[in-house]
């Protein structure tokens, strides 16, 4: 563009020396070489002018040229304060940020299975290389001692009879009184069932152990009334809320679920039995193989080639995603949420940010600070110079005119 506008200022050149060459033998050649005047003083007046804000013409040290170079400390900060002032305010970043409407788009994004299978991907690889690159035996004694000192920090015994308590609530005790007995009901009838199957070897035995003086009959006799007696008592008890035994068991239930919370000697020795267990050595060997195999999961998963199976993470961050884009109440209040933090930040650093690009643009060299904005600002400035040869030819013609037709 350069070599363009030139060009036209050349051709202007040309046509002004041979109108002139002619005119005196062609008079009406006067318009034309006025009109290539004007154009020469145009030309060259805006090539003055745009010359001038980036150096100085023909490298003269005419006053005020070289603007930008001799200036960018101050253009430096005109930017910087117009960025903080027309950018970085809170109501133009909030206006802007309320319609992109972020949440919206960020869970529609996610919503798509495939953006959710990129996103699980990158998480598990970045996090199955932190777990390679860990030493096995310091990760697993953090562990060992993490888990440790949890279960070191929670009472046993008040914790187990706070859940018995909450499990059994609602007579839920009567249920699992109810299934005790039809299964003490049950292993009866087998443990009868063994007996019967097996009278010859028990009657060999109870023969051996018995005086001599014992009928036989009275042996198979008594085991059955004994199985008789049992059947019937569970029965009873299954068939009768009010059985004594179904109060007594009621009652033995919730003295065992008070005395584990409240009573010191059985606190004492419930703690005692933890703290035996973690002495142990399978504590160590129950860390490490939870460390092994959070490990192997996590690098089994994200080294998985299986790209059509969806797995469980990026199937819950796609279900993430479109349960929130289903929920506007909880969108609009993720954007209010991300405009305020937006805006704060901005408010908070908006001086920063202006004083940022001043020194920036201070730091620059003169030379390169001049080539950057010539080039940003770019064709245009070409364009100045072939109007301005354009427009003052024609002016140049007007003015040619009327002096030639208005003496």
């Amino acid at each position: 563009m350069k070599w363009r506008a030139t060009g036209l200022l050349g051709f202007a050149a040309a046509v002004f020396i041979a109108a002139r060459a002619f005119e005196a033998q062609y008079p009406w050649l006067g318009y034309i070489r006025a009109t290539a005047e004007a154009s020469l003083v145009g030309g060259l007046a805006d090539w003055f002018a745009v010359t001038a804000l980036f150096r100085h013409p023909l490298g003269l040290p005419i006053p005020h040229t070289a603007i930008v170079a001799t200036r960018k400390e101050r253009i430096g900060r005109i930017l910087g304060n117009f960025v903080q002032n027309h950018f970085m305010s809170r109501e133009v970043v909030a206006a802007n940020l309320r319609a992109v409407r972020p949440a919206e788009r960020a869970a529609r994004w996610l919503s798509d299975p495939e953006n959710a299978r990129r996103i699980a991907q990158q998480v598990a690889g970045g996090l199955a290389k932190a777990l390679e690159a860990l030493p096995d035996h310091e990760v697993q004694a953090l562990v060992q001692r993490v888990v440790s000192a949890r279960l070191r920090a929670t009472r046993v015994a008040p914790a187990l009879g706070k859940t018995l308590a909450l499990v059994l609530g609602d007579n839920r005790q009567e249920e699992l009184l109810n299934v005790t007995v039809r299964l003490a009901a049950v292993t009866v009838r087998l443990a009868a069932e063994a007996v019967l199957n097996n009278r010859e070897l028990i009657r060999d035995r109870v023969r051996a152990e018995t005086p001599w003086w014992v009928p036989p009959v009275l042996d198979d006799k008594i085991y059955q009334k004994i199985i008789d007696a049992v059947e019937r008592l569970l029965r009873d008890m299954v068939r009768d809320p009010e059985h004594p035994l179904r109060a007594a068991f009621d009652n033995a239930l919730r003295d065992f679920i008070d005395r584990l919370q409240h009573a010191p000697d059985v606190i004492a020795r419930a703690e005692a039995m933890k703290e035996e267990w973690l002495a142990d050595s399978s504590v160590a060997d129950l860390s490490a193989k939870l460390w092994e195999t959070i490990r192997h999961a996590v690098i089994a998963y994200a080294t998985s080639g299986d790209a059509s199976a969806p797995g469980p993470l990026d199937r819950g961050l796609s279900e993430f995603g479109s349960a929130v884009l289903a929920n506007p109440t909880l969108l609009a209040e993720v954007d209010d949420l991300l405009i305020d933090l937006t805006g704060g930040v901005v408010e908070k650093y908006r001086h920063e940010i202006g004083d940022l690009i001043a020194q920036t643009v201070a730091g620059w060299d003169p030379e390169a600070t001049s080539r950057r904005f010539e080039l940003a600002v770019g064709r245009d400035l070409q364009f100045v110079r072939i109007n301005g040869t354009i427009v003052g030819g024609l002016v140049g013609l007007a003015i040619y005119t009327v002096s030639r037709f208005w003496p």
